[in-house]
């Protein structure tokens, strides 16, 4: 359970319908084979101990003692595995019989969970031999000597993890308009297993997919639902065992239809607390729980870590998201125009991608607007660094979209700022460097000043995270287009363009795409290639955008974020290369926040961004301490 990671499982056994012996046989095969797998809590079926579709066998005496005596033999054989299982079984109290649910901890009965809704339309008539349970329900439920398991309502906690809670509830209990998974989540249940012998019909499976989805999305929680399969009675139903474990809105893992045996995944529990924490509407009220007991181990993980979290991998999904980005960005230039009554839009463009993409967006507005693309002015200003390829692509893009270009070369007017200031040509520092970008920015500010325009900013998110943006400089714009899109995104987002784009528009692209990402600040190579190469500098933006992410969307701490780069990139980079770059990471991005504290306007179209306005309020002077600390013990 290191790093707030747990391993669950749904487990759905092959049974004889009323053969309890048989049954816990099974039951118990499959905790054991779940213990191996490291799996720390299991879920079986509803009334898996006897079998869903008895009919009246569940009034029979026999049967219900049957099912008490396997009980206790599935938790005496279990008793020394570190795991929680959940069976379903029927249990008699006070004259009625409930559908119940026991959790079982390390030969332990820890409590009794009954079925608050119980079914009696269609196919399903429950209510002929169960009954609902109350709200607030307490009996204690004698099974055999030494053996008493007590029936509540309330929610389970560790006593060694105290954040990890779980809470029951049984099948038709989820179908309902206001499921006990609510009062669950609210009394601070992480978890909700669902013990389930839900029938196979067509269409059946995509909505209870989708149910389970949007009750693990708005309970902030995971959600393992544990369905009956083979074995079960087919004298008028067909169960197909569909198991799925669901984490606030995405599914984890899913069985195949009429499959059995066991269905896991990783559950981070640290994840879902956060989000809760995150979002004030969510209300939590303390509600007394059970105590069980688990061991404290690092959870073997199998849950998948995208390289690029901010990139769908699907590829018709990243299509249309990013039709679907480039149209947010263009939307918010184009109200930001109308409100002002503007209709010129002058921007640098250096011939890398951010530029490119600014330019995208801003031909994208015109067009909505209905204005024509000589109002956005591109200007390339060449300076010491500049090469011929991102030159002349500068250049043929504009002219390929139909926009105005205008060339300003800026080396005599940096170089007369050296001399203001003197500073010397030959050295080549930050103020070398800097001098370039803040003169470019200088001059896109009058040129829009002279005509009425404003202007469009090109820095992304990922160097807004690093300060990789020179303060007053590049920093700055009249609308920020690129502000909440992350390196990794802006690639396909040109690409994207690049593929519906023909001719010599695409081939121009798609050079931009192959060309090294640089700010051109520095002289170039003998041979005119570029020298400056930020990855080189800073690191690979592919890690800087999975620590951004995984920081600001998630909260997770330094050594956390190691933990799951270091499975995602394993065949990459090398855990020494990972630590080395979050290391730098986390020092770029606390010594650089006052440039963030001032941001220029710019739309919001991810998760993720750094406004000041909006997700993020940090202030400049915060200490980095713990988070270096943190960095510092970790061991490769």
């Amino acid at each position: 359970m290191k790093d707030g990671f747990i391993k669950i499982a749904c487990a759905t056994p092959e049974l004889k319908v009323a053969d309890c012996e048989y049954n816990a046989d099974r039951i118990i095969e499959l905790i054991n084979e779940a213990h191996c797998a490291g799996v720390k809590i299991v879920c079986f079926p509803e009334l898996s101990v006897t079998g869903y579709t008895c009919g009246d066998l569940f009034l029979q005496g026999a049967l219900l003692n049957a099912a008490k005596r396997e009980l206790v033999r599935i938790a005496m054989e279990t008793e020394n595995l570190d795991i929680v299982s959940i069976v379903g079984v029927p249990l008699a109290v006070c004259g009625k019989l409930y559908n119940c649910a026991v959790v079982i901890n390390k030969g332990k009965l820890v409590g009794a969970r009954a079925k608050k809704n119980i079914p009696n339309y269609g196919e399903f008539y429950e209510a002929r031999h169960f009954t609902a349970a109350e709200d607030g329900i307490s009996a204690d439920i004698q099974l055999t000597d030494g053996y008493t398991v007590h029936l509540g309502d309330g929610i389970f906690v560790c006593r060694e993890m105290p954040e990890l809670t779980f809470g029951v509830e049984i099948c038709e209990d989820m179908w309902v308009c206001s499921p006990p998974a609510e009062r669950l989540a609210g009394a601070g249940a992480v978890i909700v297993f669902n013990l389930s012998a839900s029938d196979e019909v067509i269409g059946k499976a995509d909505y209870r997919r989708t149910l389970i989805k949007a009750h693990s999305g708005s309970m902030v929680c995971a959600y393992a639902y544990a369905d009956c399969g083979i074995g079960e009675s087919t004298q008028d139903m067909v169960f197909a065992g569909h198991d799925i474990i669901a984490e606030y809105g995405s599914v984890l893992a899913e069985s195949k239809a009429f499959s059995k045996g066991l269905t896991t995944a990783d559950i981070d529990i640290s994840k879902l607390l956060y989000e809760r924490r995150r979002m004030n509407t969510f209300k939590v009220s303390a509600a007394e729980g059970t105590f069980f007991s688990l061991g404290i181990s690092e959870t073997p993980l199998e849950r998948y870590f995208p390289q690029t979290p901010f990139v769908p991998s699907d590829k018709r999904v990243l299509d249309n998201r990013c039709e679907e980005i480039l149209t947010m960005q263009a939307v918010g230039l184009m109200t930001r125009l109308r409100h002002i009554g503007c209709d010129t839009a002058v921007l640098g463009i250096s011939g890398g991608l951010d530029s490119t993409l600014a330019l995208i967006v801003t031909v994208h507005a015109f067009d909505m607007l209905g204005l024509d693309r000589s109002g956005i002015r591109a200007v390339t200003m060449p300076c010491f660094g500049t090469t011929d390829r991102t030159y002349l692509n500068a250049c043929a893009l504009v002219k390929a979209y139909g926009a105005e270009l205008e060339e300003i070369n800026i080396c005599k007017s940096v170089t007369q700022h050296f001399s203001d200031i003197g500073q010397s040509p030959d050295v080549h520092d930050v103020t070398y460097e800097n001098s370039q970008a803040r003169e470019r920015t200088q001059i896109l500010m009058d040129k829009a000043n002279q005509l009425g325009g404003i202007v469009i900013g090109t820095g992304d998110l990922s160097e807004l995270a690093l300060g990789w943006a020179t303060y007053n400089g590049d920093h700055m714009s009249m609308y920020a287009v690129n502000s909440s899109i992350p390196k990794t995104l802006v690639r396909w987002l040109v690409d994207h363009e690049a593929e519906i784009s023909q001719g010599e528009l695409k081939n121009i692209l798609k050079d931009i795409l192959d060309t090294p990402v640089s700010p051109e600040l520095l002289p170039p190579e003998e041979n005119g290639t570029i020298s400056q190469k930020t990855e080189d500098i800073v690191g690979p933006y592919e890690l800087h955008d999975f620590f951004m992410y995984y920081m600001l969307r998630y909260g997770f701490p330094p050594a956390k974020i190691f933990r799951i780069a270091c499975i995602s990139f394993r065949d990459v980079y090398s855990a020494e290369i990972i630590l080395k770059w979050l290391k730098t990471f986390y020092r770029r991005f606390f010594a650089q926040q006052f440039k963030r504290s001032c941001l220029p306007d710019g739309p919001k179209v991810g998760t993720v961004t750094l406004s000041p306005r909006g997700d993020w309020r940090m202030p400049s002077d915060a200490s980095a301490r713990v988070w270096m600390k943190e960095i510092d013990d970790i061991q490769c």
